[in-house]
């Protein structure tokens, strides 16, 4: 979604708050953003758009690669290397020695199936992550969730102040529409 899309859409949803009290969501940019309880991240592993959200609905919207969307080898495994749409949270941080794979920092986050479940998907850098951002088509990761220095440290920013514990959504497809749809269709059920 261009900039101004994604601004009109911002005001349309603010200024119908007015007549709501429903969460309206509104991106405000990553410089103005301070962490809190009960942030969550949503990842579009459609349009590779990472989203960084307060209860409040105010987020911020960055690029990231997730995976290539076809069969791999890679670490003596054979799999589909497509980032899965998972409920997950991040509940370790790890700096990891390949900083080609995990960048200049080799910082990790560990991803959670369901909170629960330890998987070897996770958050991190890459030596080309700046390269592969720009690109149109980041189906580039053999299935993690690969972001830029400055947006790592936001996440792990947000993580730390969660109690080392971040809720993260891996959906395909806008998180908000696909949320929202979900919304919707349970209040039509009920």
């Amino acid at each position: 979604m261009s900039s101004v899309l994604t601004t009109l859409a911002s005001l349309f949803l603010a200024s119908s708050a007015f007549a709501s009290t429903e969460t309206v969501s509104l991106q405000i940019s990553v410089h103005e953003w301070e962490p809190q309880a009960g942030d969550q991240l949503l990842i579009d592993t459609e349009g590779n758009w990472g989203y960084l959200a307060h209860d409040d609905g105010l987020f911020i919207r960055f690029p990231v690669v997730t995976g290539q969307r076809r069969s791999v080898r890679y670490i003596g495994r054979y799999y589909n290397a497509t980032t899965p749409a998972w409920d997950w949270e991040i509940k370790s941080a790890h700096r990891k020695g390949d900083r080609v794979t995990f960048g200049p920092t080799g910082r990790f986050l560990r991803l959670y199936k369901n909170g629960e479940e330890r998987t070897a998907y996770g958050i991190h850098g890459h030596k080309d992550a700046a390269q592969m951002l720009a690109e149109d088509d980041r189906f580039r990761s053999m299935g993690c969730i690969i972001v830029s220095e400055n947006i790592l440290d936001t996440i792990g920013e947000a993580y730390e102040f969660n109690g080392g514990n971040l809720a993260v959504k891996t959906l395909y497809g806008d998180p908000f529409a696909v949320l929202l749809s979900r919304e919707e269709n349970g209040a039509k059920t009920d």
